[in-house]
């Protein structure tokens, strides 16, 4: 799935979105194109013809709200994890809780991770040490305005480096 960055008007990176999200906003003049896609991919229809996208620009505005906690979804922790396997490293499906909840786990973000389905279910609900498994990566709390983009500067296009330097901080 083709990921697009998404700027706000003061140039100031939001997040990313699919192409599908941004293509809308163009077309619907909410947005504009900032960098065409490196490959010179292009969309068309009956009636008109598009550069696919690589970075866009809202028109207006859009004030984020402060916030001291970020919520824990299913999308924010996946991207926390890269869309990969805290046991093992591959794409994951599902999120995990690392002390079960069936055994007073708590669902926060130092205690749930991303997990693949075949580790996931050989987990089940025990602990790591009976199992003798350990995590890749210890799971935290994401940190700053930007923490939609944790991972864009590995995985992302190379024209979104100059936007993303101060969001790396």
């Amino acid at each position: 799935m083709r990921q697009v960055l998404l700027l706000n008007a003061t140039y100031e990176p939001l997040t990313t979105l699919s192409l599908h999200r941004a293509v809308i906003l163009v077309l619907r003049e909410k947005a504009d194109v900032v960098h065409r896609d490196g490959r010179g991919a292009v969309l068309r229809s009956a009636t008109r013809t598009l550069d696919v996208p690589s970075v866009i620009r809202l028109r207006r505005y859009v004030r984020i709200p402060y916030r001291t906690r970020i919520p824990l979804t299913r999308a924010a922790l996946m991207r926390r994890d890269n869309f990969r396997c805290a046991y093992c490293g591959q794409r994951a499906e599902t999120i995990d809780h690392v002390i079960p909840r069936s055994k007073g786990g708590p669902h926060t973000w130092e205690n749930c991770v991303a997990s693949c389905m075949p580790c996931n279910h050989r987990k089940a609900d025990r602990l790591l040490e009976e199992l003798g498994w350990a995590l890749r990566v210890a799971p935290a709390v994401p940190h700053g305005a930007h923490w939609r983009l944790i991972g864009a500067q590995l995985d992302g296009d190379p024209q979104w480096a100059p936007y993303l330097v101060e969001t790396a901080a």
